[in-house]
C-alpha cells in the first residue's frame, strides 16, 4: 500500500535527520557486512604479502621448511580473501539505507550462476511431457 503524501514527507524528513547524524552513520557503517568483508580482504592481502616475504626469505637462507611455510600462509590467506570477497558480493547482505549490490541481478543478461544453479534452471524449464 503506497504512503500518503504526509507520510512520505515525514519519512523523507526522518531519513534526512538520520543521514545528518554522525553517530548513526558510524553505527550503520560498523554494522554493514560489506564493510567487514572488505576489511577481511585487505587483512588477507597483507598476510599474502607477509607469506611471500617468508617464502623469499626461506629461499634466500636456503631453509625449505620456511619457504614452504610461507607458501602455505600465502595459499591459506588467498583462500580466505576469495571467500570473503564472495561473501561480500552475496545478494543476501542487507544494508540499512543502501542497496545490497550494484551488480545487475542474475538472469539471462547478468553474470551466469554456478553450475548447479544453471542445472536447476534447466530442470525447471524442461518441457512438461518429459517427466
Amino acid at each position: 500500500m503506497p504512503l500518503s503524501e504526509h507520510e512520505q514527507r515525514l519519512f523523507e524528513q526522518i531519513e534526512r535527520s538520520l543521514a545528518e547524524d554522525p553517530k548513526f552513520a558510524s553505527a550503520v557503517r560498523a554494522s554493514d557486512p560489506r564493510f567487514h568483508a572488505r576489511r577481511r580482504v585487505l587483512v588477507a592481502a597483507g598476510v599474502v604479502i607477509a607469506g611471500l616475504a617468508l617464502l623469499i626469505y626461506g629461499a634466500v637462507i636456503k631453509t625449505p621448511l620456511l619457504a614452504v611455510a610461507g607458501f602455505v600462509v600465502m595459499l591459506a590467506s588467498l583462500g580466505y580473501a576469495v571467500q570473503s570477497h564472495r561473501r561480500s558480493q552475496s545478494p543476501d547482505l542487507h544494508v540499512v539505507g543502501g542497496t545490497t549490490s550494484r551488480r545487475r541481478p542474475r538472469g539471462r543478461t547478468g553474470r551466469r550462476g554456478s553450475f548447479l544453479d544453471r542445472m536447476e534452471d534447466r530442470w525447471r524449464q524442461r518441457p512438461e511431457g518429459h517427466r
